[in-house]
């Protein structure tokens, strides 16, 4: 009796709330215990209807998302009644009294938590194209939107990306910034690091002189790159074959499945040079042996240049022409105009360097050396005719026989005037006459004279016709007169000056004005030097040897006449130094 008396007064002591103050204390646990605004939160699905998924997350109402937020690009959404899914709370509650909820956002932050933890780690990310802007593409990082430039999406440039568009793919992240929400990835450094590992693995496994089939991938004029399953090779022109190949389009293509041997391997910079040509018999063994100096072949001209034309003697065995070796006496034109490509031309071979794989030929050798044809028919002062070709400084170019040119010089041109003006009486294609002075069989050279046509006129300048000596008696004429002496002119047309002092032998008389223009004089020849066509007179000379006959001629009689009248005698008796009265 006493524990019920207890019972009521404990129950009687409870206050119970009423119906209003019930919903004022519901209202309040809601406002103290709601997910607070701008932050993700868990959910659980309740109901799918109509496109959109009822999502509770503790509040007074559920929220709708649309079904859309909870797919990925090309893959729909996989959700059912009882998920728990994470969400963004916009707002507790809107116009409706519905909590509005983002799937969307809540991955978006998410995935940028992910993606700097992945960018920090410089890992790499999945993500898929979905879309295509200006200069590239976007990529949806699981909820965050990156962009994906054109250049970044291949090692090569793609001209159609719609594989991989809704593709799943890896990337890396170059660069992002969550405040201003960008992000920027590359799907060409992870093929990059891909290929790279695979590249290194794959030259590791390869060994020089391995012999490797690959396909040509590409072609410069230096040579093709050969794709050997991963890694690229180099197969340089040279290594092409053994004869010339002037560009790789000649053997090779594109798309071409090759056999090559590696010549050499760099595994620091992983480059392989390949070779075709190393798989074939090298052509230049015994080559000395099959082409011995001084035999000649037959061979195709394969290549002309400026210095000379290369001559195929058999495949991958070429020897070259040099332009010196091509003509006896075409020198100065061009191989080009001598051989073309393709022709086929008896060669010499003159010279073999099996080590540095060179043969040198010559073309003239095989035809008539017509520099010796022409000393035969020619001989040293023969004359000959032909036309003037040129005309140069030094000289004049006379056309001959089988095409040769023989050069007469300045100093041959005339014997009493300077070559200088010589030259002017001459033009090209003037047909002219010269006698042959020397010919250089070795050196290829004609020297010719034209002034020796007519003989040398100091050998006909003499008393009589005679040659000029030494000593001899001369009459030439006056043809100038100055203050330092006279000009004289011999029989011949060789001329010659006699200075004011060599004009008498008395001081008194070696005035100039007492000569005249057209005045004959005799002097004595004091000097002859045919090599700088040089004659000296002096008419003291010629009255001091007389002097000096009269004195031996009339000194030796004893008629006691004294000098002065063996001088007059003497005197009477020679003729006068000036020809012409002084009157």
């Amino acid at each position: 009796m006493a524990r019920a008396a207890t019972k009521e007064r404990t129950e009687s002591s409870i206050a119970i709330p009423s119906r209003e103050d019930f919903a004022a204390m519901l209202e309040q646990s809601f406002v103290t215990q709601s997910p607070q605004e701008g932050s993700v939160i868990k959910g659980t699905i309740v109901a799918i209807e109509n496109d959109f998924a009822m999502v509770d997350v503790g509040l007074k109402t559920e929220g709708r998302i649309s079904l859309k937020e909870f797919a990925m690009p090309g893959v729909p959404a996989d959700i059912k009644v009882g998920d728990t899914v994470e969400v963004y709370l916009e707002r507790v509650e809107n116009a409706l009294g519905e909590a509005v909820l983002s799937r969307d956002k809540a991955r978006r932050e998410e995935s940028w938590i992910k993606l700097e933890k992945a960018f920090n780690d410089q890992t790499r990310v999945t993500g898929v194209i979905f879309g295509r802007v200006k200069g590239g593409f976007t990529v949806d990082l699981d909820g965050a939107v990156a962009f994906l430039p054109g250049s970044q999406v291949d090692v090569r440039p793609m001209r159609d990306v719609g594989p991989l568009m809704n593709q799943p793919q890896l990337f890396q992240i170059l660069k992002m910034d969550r405040r201003r929400g960008n992000i920027v990835v590359s799907r060409r450094a992870v093929l990059e690091e891909r290929r790279a590992e695979e590249r290194t693995s794959l030259v590791a496994s390869l060994q020089e002189k391995q012999i490797v089939e690959g396909v040509v991938k590409n072609i410069t004029d230096y040579g093709a790159f050969v794709d050997l399953g991963g890694v690229d090779g180099l197969l340089h022109v040279t290594d092409i074959a053994w004869r010339r190949v002037s560009h790789p389009t000649e053997v090779l293509s594109v798309g071409q499945t090759v056999t090559v041997q590696i010549i050499k391997i760099n595994h620091e910079t992983q480059r392989i040079s390949l070779g075709m040509k190393q798989l074939q018999t090298d052509p230049w063994e015994g080559v000395a042996a099959k082409y011995p100096v001084g035999v000649q072949f037959k061979g195709k001209v394969t290549n002309v240049t400026d210095y000379g034309a290369f001559v195929e003697l058999e495949p991958g065995v070429e020897g070259l022409v040099h332009v010196s070796e091509m003509s006896w006496v075409k020198k100065n034109m061009a191989p080009s105009k001598l051989v073309t490509p393709g022709t086929e031309v008896d060669v010499a071979v003159l010279e073999v360097d099996s080590n540095k794989r060179r043969i040198s030929l010559g073309l003239k050798q095989t035809q008539e050396n017509p520099w010796t044809a022409f000393t035969t028919s020619h001989p040293a002062g023969s004359v000959i005719e032909g036309e003037i070709k040129s005309i140069t400084e030094f000289g004049l170019f006379i056309g001959l026989d089988s095409d040769i040119d023989g050069m007469v010089h300045l100093s041959d041109l005339s014997w009493t005037k300077p070559g200088e003006e010589a030259i002017k009486d001459y033009q090209k294609g003037q047909v002219v006459k010269a006698k042959v002075l020397d010919i250089d069989v070795e050196k290829e050279r004609v020297s010719l004279g034209i002034k020796q046509l007519d003989g040398d006129p100091i050998e006909k300048a003499g008393p009589s016709g005679s040659a000029l000596r030494k000593s001899q008696i001369v009459t030439g004429t006056v043809t100038e007169v100055n203050d330092g002496g006279i000009e004289v002119e011999l029989d011949g047309g060789v001329k010659t000056f006699i200075r004011r002092a060599d004009l008498a032998r008395d001081r008194n008389d070696q005035r100039p004005e007492r000569f005249g223009k057209g005045d004959k004089v005799d002097a004595m020849v004091t000097s002859v030097d045919k090599a700088s066509r040089k004659v000296s007179l002096s008419i003291k000379a010629r009255e001091v040897a007389e002097e000096k006959e009269a004195v031996e001629q009339y000194g030796s009689s004893d008629s006691g006449a004294s000098l002065g009248d063996i001088l007059g005698a003497a005197l009477k008796k020679k003729a006068p130094s000036k020809k012409k009265s002084d009157e």
